[in-house]
């Protein structure tokens, strides 16, 4: 069991009188065998607070956040356009993975939209429609130098989809911490790093994410809008889960917002127990600023 192991790797920044919130997020996490990352940060003061916040973690779907950024980047620079035409080949369409846009499209040879691809893949998580943009926008390097760029160090992105289908162990090489992850969720909220056109359409694909309902948005009021990027490995031949995880920005009643990830690893806990830990951490920091504290 891992349990007080949070007690001694907790950060926390700001949040006057948060005893009471940091007593709850180590509760809940502590009564789990999974190591969890957490970050939450107040997107109208800064405040944060961490648990296991500079923990390597794998994110599996979570970068395809990270790769949307760096593509619409490139829209904002003229190199690429929302409206362009790209070629789905039949050869792009893998079988064995998560891919909606295969199943819209079985044959390929069709011309798409570029909209229509970033859609898919944040979305719906297609992991067809993100190698497909890798292979656009020059791999997974570019976007990692991208994220560097904007002061986003504690991150890696090095390997495909379908490089992480091939071996499990590559999932590994694409990690972040969660102290990373609001960091740059807090960058995207702040509107200053893509154009207005492309804000508003990433913050509205992210809006409608139909992933992990019961991640970060399970206990939630209903309608609470979350722009969100979820991610998971599912469970291997031995049980065990290596990444089942959710980065968000969250809308308050009075119309602030917080951001919060949230990465469960290694753990043989069943899907349902990750998402209730992800939804529990995220429902506290709720309960915490709609009070007021």
């Amino acid at each position: 069991m891992i349990l007080g192991f949070f007690l001694l790797t907790m950060s926390v920044k700001g949040f006057a009188q948060q005893n009471g919130l940091r007593k709850k997020l180590q509760t809940i996490a502590s009564s789990h065998v999974a190591t969890i990352g957490f970050s939450l940060v107040n997107l109208e003061n800064g405040d944060t607070l961490t648990l296991n916040g500079t923990k390597h973690l794998p994110m599996q779907s979570v970068y395809k956040f990270h790769l949307a950024l760096a593509i619409l980047n490139q829209v904002d620079n003229g190199n690429l356009r929302l409206n362009q035409m790209i070629l789905l080949k039949k050869s792009d369409l893998l079988p064995d993975t998560w891919s909606p846009l295969r199943d819209k499209y079985p044959n390929g040879e069709v011309e798409i939209p570029l909209s229509q691809i970033l859609s898919y893949t944040v979305s719906q998580s297609d992991n067809n429609g993100c190698d497909i943009l890798f292979r656009l926008i020059g791999g997974p390097a570019k976007v990692n130098q991208y994220i560097h760029s904007l002061g986003i160090k504690q991150v890696a992105i090095t390997a495909t989809e379908e490089q992480m289908h091939k071996n499990e162990q590559v999932q590994f090489t694409n990690w972040t911490t969660a102290e990373a992850a609001t960091q740059l969720l807090k960058l995207f909220y702040s509107k200053k790093i893509l154009s207005e056109a492309s804000q508003e359409f990433l913050w509205k694909v992210m809006t409608e994410t139909t992933t992990g309902p019961n991640k970060i948005k399970g206990l939630l009021p209903a309608g609470t809008s979350v722009a969100h990027k979820t991610g998971s490995s599912g469970m291997n031949k031995s049980g065990m889960t290596a990444a089942s995880n959710d980065i968000g920005v969250v809308t308050l009643p009075n119309g602030k917002h917080f951001a919060v990830a949230v990465f469960v690893s290694m753990t043989k806990e069943d899907e349902k127990v990750t998402d209730l830990i992800m939804a529990e951490l995220t429902k506290a920091s709720w309960d915490h600023l709609t009070a007021g504290k």
